[in-house]
């Protein structure tokens, strides 16, 4: 049924009769005409300088299924299909596919909980596609399963996503234990928890690792949820909280050839005000440059927040076989590892990344296509 219109001085009102109310301010009306997007991109081409910030229409009609708006010196009127401008209503975000509701874990969820999905399935079904990438995005952790035995069949599995995230590790890596080696992966010591290349400008989104071999004695593989336990953080110390999403610190790595350095808070809150990314490496960490009367604070809060981590409370183990791949989100869940003995039998991942953005069109493109 068709709305009822009331004019204001500055907005128009549409009243369905569902209860639904819009209120649509004039220049967002003519900024959201749609003969001022291109027909086949898409992409806006009305130039918004073009018009006054208190532009009013001279004539405004409902017709059957539009809402027709006659704007000064404009030859034609802007035409709203009524559904769409329902839906699009100012104060109501766009419905979004990529939007999972996080689930928090802590180690209550055991590896025997991590959710796990068959590779095969994923290849050939979009419909395995799109549920394995909505628990890759609700735990910010799931196994594929039934990998074959080559280094193509994680990165077909990622590629399905989208396109890796070539790092200065390269478009893929190795993890396993080798000479002369710079960074701690590469070796056979234990890793405590951490996000990786917090150095980066932006660190990379989900990190996929393919077991290829875990035969040696040790090499446990451990995550935590540092979304988790920033959320109970927050709740236990405020004060904590509030330091670790204000200050920003320095990271860098560098070798021979590469120097990276960013800045950048170890809690990050979205819009909303919900965590959105961790970012947490102590091996990554520079020297700390705060002004020293910030110093003691900060060292006690990023000091409580290193502990939780740690803390049995929020990690689970599970070991890796060869033909299974973890994929989590690297800016959500820390990964770590038990420290392993190279003598008693070979340890080989291989790893790459995907970013966010990426997992999330891949979602909305299968949503789309369903």
């Amino acid at each position: 049924m068709q709305p009822t219109l009331t004019t204001g001085a500055e907005s128009l009102e549409l009243s369905w009769p569902d209860g639904t109310i819009g209120q649509f301010p004039f220049i967002w009306l003519r900024d959201t005409d749609p003969s001022g997007f291109h027909p086949q991109t898409g992409e806006r081409v009305f130039e918004l300088t073009s018009v006054e910030l208190d532009i009013a229409p001279t004539h405004v009609e409902l017709a059957p299924g539009k809402l027709m708006v006659t704007w000064p010196g404009a030859q034609e009127p802007s035409a709203f299909d009524l559904e769409w401008i329902k839906a699009h209503r100012p104060g109501q975000r766009r419905a979004d596919p990529a939007v999972v509701e996080p689930v928090l874990w802590r180690s209550e969820l055991g590896g025997e909980g991590v959710p796990r999905h068959d590779a095969a399935g994923i290849m050939s079904s979009d419909a395995a596609l799109s549920e394995w990438m909505a628990d890759c995005k609700r735990y910010g952790l799931a196994i594929v399963t039934g990998l074959a035995d080559n280094t193509d069949a994680g990165m077909d599995v990622a590629r399905r996503v989208g396109h890796l995230r070539e790092t200065n590790f390269g478009l893929t890596f190795e993890v396993m234990s080798k000479p002369d080696p710079n960074n701690l992966a590469y070796t056979s010591v234990a890793l405590p928890l951490h996000t990786d290349l917090t150095n980066q400008e932006l660190p990379p989104g989900f990190q996929f690792l393919h077991c290829m071999a875990n035969e040696a004695q040790g090499g446990g593989s451990t995550f935590c949820d540092g979304a988790a336990a920033a959320e109970d953080l927050r709740k236990e110390d405020a004060e904590a909280f509030e330091l670790l999403t204000s200050i920003t610190i320095p990271f860098r790595f560098h070798d021979k050839v590469t120097d990276i350095r960013s800045r950048k808070a170890v809690i990050t809150l979205d819009s909303d005000g919900d965590v959105s990314e961790i970012c947490f490496n102590a091996h990554l960490a520079d020297i700390l440059d705060l002004n020293p009367e910030q110093m003691p604070a900060y060292y006690r809060a990023y000091r409580k927040f290193m502990g939780m981590l740690r803390a049995p409370k929020y990690g689970i183990a599970l070991r890796l076989s060869g033909g299974e791949m973890v994929v989590f989100d690297n800016r959500r869940v820390l990964h770590g590892r038990e420290s392993f003995d190279p003598s008693t039998g070979f340890r080989h991942l291989h790893g790459c990344y995907v970013d966010r953005g990426e997992l999330d069109s891949r979602l909305r493109v299968v949503a789309a296509q369903a």
